[in-house]
């Protein structure tokens, strides 16, 4: 099995931590203050489009390899039960736990959130300790897409010049996204938001930076311009704290609003993890710091954990009776990231690793009898 990356990982780590910074400013009031930092604190969504872009990096590549190096394709049931075991075991617990304690849902409300399918009932109340589980749809929408994204990219790649093609292929996909925003803004559709279309652009540069990492493998030019891009991220993301991007409350965007944050998530997401996905260097600054043992630890258990954070920020305000949006912001983050550390560490261990051991068990290939030794398959991330 192919070691991972502890870089990326580390980007996980990173996001993970973000969002719950998000949401430990958001449920203390500190977010809605005036000031730059709040405002910045408010745009720590840019988390997700990251997690969507690391998916299509990560889980595309296999599919891109098959093309361009005319390796063996992933077998798609295969694919997709790893996929199942990596998420949902862990999904189940804690939300089950959650809605045992706060929801009053009748059979038809848990079936909805047990198989992921809450997004399309927009109109449903959402359970306390749940409100960062809207992402999760999105992530399996495109997982259970992927396949036929894979197969429709590979005839077309074949064609000519095959990673240039599958680039031009995968360039359609966030025309599908801009399509969608204008959608759901001009026609006052703000549940588009919560589906695989509205967020597509995210994974489509994902799947192109796994074309390109497979292409040209390491790339001197963005390894020698690692540092600017960083630059360039970070005041992308001061623009992206403005009002440019839309109001930090629930009050909807408009249509240019909306098209700028898009547009500014995908830049920023793009300028953070171009150099680790196309230009890595373990001995490199940038490897060292988010590679760190501690680091890529936290990115292991980085999915507990963004599970986990809601939930115990949500039991600890009510214990505490604080009012909404008027939570002690140190207190509140001390004993949070604490308490979810603790659960993500049992849960990770004691759920996750065991699914995955299961997950490699059960999909392993057996070899035909009195056969060539078949090339090497690519492991699924």
């Amino acid at each position: 099995m192919k070691s991972r990356d502890a870089a990326l990982d580390g980007i996980r780590a990173i996001a993970a931590l973000g969002v719950w910074l998000l949401h430990v400013g958001s449920n203390t009031g500190v977010m809605y203050r005036e000031g730059m930092i709040p405002w910045m604190m408010s745009r720590l969504g840019i988390a997700v489009p990251i997690f969507f872009l690391l998916s299509g990096l990560l889980l595309y590549r296999p599919w891109a390899r098959a093309v361009i190096e005319n390796t063996p394709r992933p077998r798609p049931l295969r694919y997709l039960w790893r996929r199942v075991l990596r998420v949902m075991p862990v999904y189940w617990l804690v939300a089950g736990l959650a809605l045992w304690a706060w929801s009053s849902f009748d059979w038809a409300g848990w079936l909805k959130w047990m198989l992921l399918a809450q997004n399309y009932f927009p109109d449903d109340p959402a359970p306390d300790g749940l409100y960062q589980m809207w992402t999760l749809p999105i992530e399996m929408s495109f997982y259970v897409l992927l396949p036929v994204l894979a197969w429709l990219l590979h005839r077309w790649a074949r064609g000519g010049n095959r990673p240039v093609r599958l680039l031009m292929g995968i360039a359609v996909l966030p025309v599908i996204t801009v399509v969608t925003v204008v959608v759901a803004r001009l026609f006052e559709q703000p549940q588009l938001a919560l589906t695989l279309p509205y967020n597509l652009v995210f994974f489509a540069c994902g799947m192109a930076m796994a074309v390109l990492s497979v292409w040209i493998g390491h790339s001197r030019v963005i390894d020698s311009l690692a540092p600017q891009f960083f630059i360039l991220a970070a005041l992308l993301y001061v623009l992206l704290s403005t009002e440019l991007a839309g109001p930090r409350t629930l009050t909807l965007p408009t249509l240019p609003q909306s098209l700028w944050r898009v547009s500014l998530e995908t830049a920023v997401a793009v300028l953070v993890v171009a150099p680790f996905a196309l230009a890595s260097r373990p001995g490199s600054l940038r490897n060292r710091v988010l590679g760190n043992p501690v680091a890529a630890y936290l990115g292991r258990i980085s999915y507990s954990f963004f599970l986990w954070h809601a939930p115990v920020i949500t039991l600890q305000l009510k214990l505490t009776g604080a009012q909404p949006f008027q939570g002690d912001f140190a207190s509140v983050a001390v004993v949070s990231f604490v308490i979810t550390m603790l659960l993500s560490v049992g849960s990770y261990h004691l759920v996750e690793v065991g699914a995955l051991k299961l997950s490699r068990h059960r999909s392993a290939p057996v070899p035909p009898p009195a056969a060539p030794a078949p090339r090497p398959v690519a492991p699924a991330p």
